[in-house]
């Protein structure tokens, strides 16, 4: 039972009750159990060589190359990824009213997919891609479809995956064949995600802080906010005097920010919670 293993875990449900409705800021480790592994280590590091960059995307068609054969590969794992134990406690502390919403780096969809009712894609959504000329957007199940019509070679290919659909893949790129968008016949396709690089769509943000403003505190959950696009809201709520906890394995950029912070297993424990506080929000 997580409360017996993990007794901060009874100081993180008081906080829950307490300052309720939170906002929920969510990361890379709240999907690890679905199997999608994250980006970084207990201390905030790079597991691996940083992620593409809005910049090499565009602007190489060699990246490009590269990328594509990769996801061809890797985004099976996260195509086919269920919600795991903390994506539906989360769900369920928004239906017991003690979450008020989430705001989420991962690009996954699977709060949605968990029943999360109003979740913000901070970073977009990994399941649709668009053309950066004429704005077309598509499924990319569709888009994939056509990589591998065009490439059955390395559509039968296999590998480790890597974060974000991604696979550690490598090799000779070159003869991987990425066509221009199907619409304009010019455009380049990309996953509607943001890039490393990139800025968060500013109608975005405006609607990741209202939800923040409607709530009485913050919650980080899974993330190490080593990236200021996910920073800001800590430091807003910080600023604005709201309480903020933290439930994250390892080091993160808002440590000196926390009014308090556990580090326990996520899923476990965010079933754990989600099981003690809806009997407490049925009593209400």
């Amino acid at each position: 039972m997580a409360f017996s293993s993990y007794p901060a875990l009874e100081a993180l449900s008081e906080f829950i009750a307490a300052h309720a409705p939170l906002c929920v800021l969510s990361g890379a480790g709240v999907s690890t159990d679905s199997g999608i592994p994250d980006y970084r280590d207990a201390q905030g590091e790079w597991k691996r060589p940083a992620p593409m960059t809005h910049q090499s995307f565009i602007g190489s068609h060699a990246a490009r190359q590269r990328y594509w054969a990769r996801a061809l590969v890797g985004f099976r794992a996260l195509g086919e990824a269920l919600p795991g134990p903390a994506h539906l406690a989360l769900a369920a502390l928004e239906r017991h009213g003690l979450v008020n919403g989430v705001i989420t780096q991962n690009v996954d969809r699977l709060h949605q997919a968990a029943g999360s009712r109003r979740v913000i894609d901070l970073h977009g959504r990994a399941d649709e891609v668009r053309c950066m000329h004429c704005d077309i957007r598509m499924p990319r199940a569709a888009w994939h479809a056509r990589l591998a019509e065009l490439n059955p070679a390395w559509a039968m290919l296999d590998a480790a995956i890597a974060p974000d659909g991604d696979a550690y893949l490598e090799g000779d790129f070159s003869t991987f064949e990425v066509p221009h968008c199907p619409r304009c016949g010019i455009g380049v396709i990309k996953p509607d995600v943001v890039y490393f690089g990139d800025n968060v769509p500013k109608a975005r943000v405006v609607d990741a802080m209202a939800l923040l403003d409607e709530s009485r505190g913050l919650w980080v959950v899974g993330s190490s906010l080593m990236v200021f696009s996910g920073f800001r809201f800590a430091r807003k709520a910080s600023a604005d005097g709201l309480p903020i906890a933290c439930l994250n394995l390892g080091r993160t950029r808002a440590d000196d920010l926390y009014t308090l912070k556990v580090e326990a297993p996520l899923g476990e424990s965010l079933s754990a919670l989600a099981e003690r506080l809806g009997s407490f929000a049925a009593r209400r």
